[in-house]
């Protein structure tokens, strides 16, 4: 699909399956200091979830399907959140913890400062990933469908031991309804195979985007082989200047030191999966890490990739 050009005072979603790499695209995305970043708001997990500060609204579910039908419960939360309107007393009524107190005061201030800088919010959401299209269509969202190469997520999930409850998605009613292709799913539900788990979701994923107007499908392995032209491309699909500064830190970030200097565009925190420096083109080829060959070709013939 060719998306429109110009992003205008859009907000930006940059969405796709977990391990897919949008942490590190909405990092990048940042890089030109216009747009601030926001971390999954529909991670249903404390945190970045259960954060009414940030997001007003109960999640219930890991990939959480919003639409017109249910849009009462979502729409007035995230007009606040993209309009970077932090909930103060709700945050603090709902979390009091020394961690949670912290967070407070930081996602406070970035919304604050935001709002009177005149940035934009960022939301880096894989959990909003089966909801794009209403994020497009009801927010006005600038929304980059990040998609990895099926044999390299399957890799990465099962190096993190991650796997995938069918149930939450088969107990949404209205995403059964839109997306019928869900029911599949039912055969795996109790299956031990997390191989084919993952692969299912996947395909179930990739079917989703595929059929959803209005948002800008992005291949991982393209961006990461040449990150320049790359998020230049995205800059300019989300309305964003591509200045030298921007360019510069997104070089720092994506090559191997031998082809930069400076530090990297990174953050700290314990988390597995966050983004850090790295050189884009060597993750591509370690992406399959842990599969064999045999399991590299099952995934394939699962996805049809």
């Amino acid at each position: 699909m060719s998306p429109h050009t110009g992003g205008g005072r859009s907000p930006v979603l940059v969405t796709g399956l977990p391990r897919s790499g949008t942490s590190w695209v909405g990092r990048m995305l940042t890089a030109g200091g216009e747009l601030v970043y926001v971390n999954e708001p529909l991670n249903p997990q404390h945190p970045p979830g259960h954060c009414p500060g940030v997001l007003d609204a109960r999640v219930t579910h890991r990939f959480q399907y919003i639409c017109d039908d249910n849009s009462g419960d979502w729409l007035p939360a995230f007009r606040d959140t993209v309009a970077l309107r932090y909930r103060w007393l709700a945050e603090l009524r709902a979390n009091r913890s020394p961690y949670d107190l912290a967070r407070l005061v930081r996602y406070g201030t970035a919304f604050t400062l935001g709002r009177l800088a005149g940035r934009r919010a960022l939301l880096d959401d894989p959990f909003a990933v089966l909801s794009a299209g209403w994020f497009a269509r009801r927010l006005g969202c600038r929304v980059i469908a990040l998609v990895r190469d099926p044999v390299s997520f399957v890799a990465s999930w099962r190096r993190l031991g991650w796997t995938v409850y069918f149930h939450e998605l088969l107990e949404q009613p209205l995403l059964v309804r839109d997306h019928p292709q869900v029911l599949e799913l039912r055969a795996l539900a109790g299956s031990r195979d997390r191989v084919a788990r993952a692969a299912a979701l996947w395909r179930l994923t990739r079917s989703v985007l595929e059929g959803t107007p209005g948002i800008l499908l992005t291949s991982y392995e393209s961006l990461a082989a040449d990150p320049v032209p790359g998020f230049r491309r995205l800059y300019a699909y989300a309305g964003l200047r591509w200045t030298p500064a921007a360019e510069r830190r997104i070089v720092r970030a994506c090559c191997s030191p031998s082809d930069s200097r400076g530090a990297g565009f990174t953050w700290s925190g314990l988390s597995r999966t966050a983004y850090r420096r790295m050189d884009s083109r060597q993750a591509i080829a370690h992406g399959p890490r842990g599969l064999s060959e045999q399991e590299a070709a099952r995934v394939r013939a699962l996805t049809g990739a």
